[in-house]
C-alpha cells in the first residue's frame, strides 16, 4: 500500500498541495525529502514527505491525503508509517503545522506534544493568506514525539 518514490516526485503535487497549498513551498523540500505514496487500486490517495534534520531528528514537512480518503484512518496510518520509518535512524520526529482546529487535535491525539512557535511564519513565507477549518494561519506551531 505504502511505496518510496524517489523518481519524478513532482508527479504527486495535486496530493502535496493538499498538504501545504504553495508550490514553491513544496518544492523546497521535496528533492531532500523522503516521499512515500500511500495507493489505493492503483491510484494515489495519500503522500508525506520526511526529512533528515540531523541530530537524530526527522521532520514531517508534508502529510496529505485526497478529500474522498479522508475521515479513514489513512492520514493516521500514514503518520504511524512516518515514526516508523525514523525510528532506525532518528530519536524524534517534529512536525510544524498551523494552528487549526483541524490539525491540532489529530497530532496531540497521536502523541505529539507542542514544542515551540515560529511567529508569523505563513504571513512571512506565503503569498496569499492561508485558512484552515475557518482559521487563518499565521504562526507556524511545531509538534514533536519522542521515537525511542
Amino acid at each position: 500500500m505504502i511505496k518510496a518514490v524517489t523518481d519524478n516526485k513532482e508527479q504527486y503535487m495535486d496530493l502535496l498541495l493538499i498538504g501545504d497549498e504553495q508550490e514553491d513551498m513544496v518544492r523546497r523540500y521535496l528533492d531532500r525529502g523522503d516521499l512515500f505514496v500511500w495507493e489505493e487500486n492503483s491510484e494515489a490517495v495519500a503522500v508525506c514527505v520526511i526529512t533528515r534534520e540531523g541530530d537524530g531528528v526527522c521532520e514531517l514537512k508534508n502529510i496529505a491525503v485526497s478529500p474522498g480518503y479522508q475521515r479513514k484512518g489513512i492520514g493516521r496510518k500514514m503518520l504511524r508509517f512516518a515514526e516508523e520509518y525514523c525510528r532506525s535512524f532518528a530519536d524524534k520526529l517534529i512536525l510544524g503545522t498551523g494552528d487549526s482546529p483541524l490539525t491540532v487535535p489529530f497530532y496531540e491525539k497521536c502523541g505529539y506534544s507542542r514544542a515551540h512557535t515560529v511567529k508569523n511564519f505563513f504571513v512571512d513565507n506565503y503569498d496569499h493568506p492561508i485558512f484552515e477549518g475557518g482559521v487563518r494561519l499565521v504562526d507556524m506551531i511545531y509538534y514533536e514525539k519522542e521515537l525511542r
